[in-house]
């Protein structure tokens, strides 16, 4: 299918399919605002809350021309910002006030803390009868250890998943991205849109607690499963218990990936390789006789693969009906045609006025397409925006009033 004929009925004067949708973003660092920032590639008004004196999310290293954090441009996009501080009265009043205009509210603080600060789910409930709360934290909202502070090095740790990560006879190895906080950011939008969901039918809104630790779980390919019932499994690094071969091999220039996952793909292997007799050899015609096999055959795939370059190997293997794949950079996997073509690396005006290859929204929509429409705003940039958006009564009374920030 060509991207013209996917897009002919797309509409041009569309944001996405959550258009109309209005969102409270009270988020900090990832998961949070991650699930936020979904919402807002869908076409939801997204409204960050933030102190307007302050660069929440300004991690290093900048974007290189920009002056400005990777961080808080990539997660904060297609966001407005309104500057206002919960911990003060006025400005939790002015937050409340807001809510009884929104759809959804999304918040990742430790929990009870927008409680003790009189923003919680009963106050912004009291707001709105049927608003929906969607909260992140570590552990969620109940629970022996609700009340414990996470990040998500801590809940890739306690999960499982780390021990599971890394080569057998090595430490385990978190992940180089921040899983457990995209998981749960992932889940709180999906719980998001099924409360919405919910309220269309009933009229009734929820609080929607969402915990990286349940998420990580979920997330483990059902291994947990196993765990519980006592068949643990292992840490394999590059490979896997049910598949043989299927591993990381180095060529003369780099290295690839190559799944044999059939035993169809296994005779083709083999046919390539000038092995035809190890089709029906015993220890090697089935996968359940290769897993028993597992380091032989690695010394065969290694050994095809060191004598030819990655892109002489990929192409042989492809050629063959292999699956099989470049072990790139990331610089090298941001080049590739089909990235392009996918639109997934976005030029973006940022606010100061320099440009940025953004990642784009990886979810395509024929007749609502998705696109970042605008950097990530200056913390409090659109306060007055924001504010004058309130009912008529309640715009009026704040008129040429700033929220402040401490």
């Amino acid at each position: 299918m060509r991207e013209q004929d996917f897009y002919q009925r797309a509409r041009p004067d569309s944001a996405g399919p959550l258009e109309g949708v209005r969102v409270l973003d009270v988020t900090k660092v990832w998961s949070g605002p991650l699930a936020s920032c979904v919402l807002a590639d869908l076409g939801a008004d997204v409204v960050r809350i933030e102190l307007a004196d302050g660069r929440d999310g300004d991690v290093p290293p900048e974007i290189p021309g920009t002056g400005l954090s990777w961080f808080r441009e990539t997660v904060h996009r297609n966001k407005r910002s309104a500057g206002l501080d919960l911990r003060d009265e006025a400005d939790r009043d002015r937050f409340l006030r807001l809510v009884a205009g929104v759809d959804l509210v999304v918040e990742n603080y430790k929990p009870g803390t927008l409680h003790d600060w009189g923003a919680g789910y009963p106050a912004c409930r009291e707001a709105r009868a049927d608003i929906i709360v969607v909260s992140i934290s570590g552990w969620g909202q109940y629970g022996p250890k609700a009340d414990l502070p996470a990040y998500d090095p801590v809940i890739q740790a306690a999960s499982g998943w780390m021990a599971l990560n890394g080569h057998p006879d090595e430490p385990p190895v978190r992940a180089p991205t921040f899983l457990a906080d995209e998981l749960a950011g992932l889940h709180a939008a999906i719980g998001a849109l099924a409360a919405l969901n919910h309220r269309d039918r009933t009229g009734e809104g929820q609080h929607v607690d969402v915990s990286m630790m349940d998420c990580m779980l979920f997330g483990s390919s059902g291994l947990p499963t196993l765990a519980a019932s006592g068949a643990p499994p292992q840490r394999l690094g590059n490979e896997t218990d049910f598949v043989v071969p299927a591993n990381v091999y180095p060529c003369s220039d780099g290295h690839l990936y190559l799944a044999v996952a059939l035993n169809r793909h296994w005779r083709s292997f083999v046919e390539l390789i000038d092995r035809p007799d190890l089709a029906q050899a015993e220890g090697y015609r089935t996968n359940s006789e290769r897993i028993g096999n597992r380091d032989a055959i690695n010394r065969l795939v290694a050994g095809w693969c060191r004598h030819r370059t990655v892109t002489e190997a990929v192409a042989a293997l492809s050629g063959a009906g292999l699956v099989a794949a470049p072990v790139r950079q990331l610089a090298e996997a941001t080049a590739d045609p089909q990235v392009a073509a996918r639109a997934m690396l976005q030029d973006t005006v940022l606010s100061n006025g320099s440009v940025a290859p953004l990642v784009g929204p990886p979810v395509k929509f024929s007749r609502t397409p998705t696109r970042i429409r605008r950097g990530a705003p200056v913390p409090g940039a659109d306060t007055e925006e924001v504010l004058a958006e309130l009912p008529e009564s309640e715009a009026n009374h704040e008129k040429n009033v700033v929220p402040r920030a401490s």
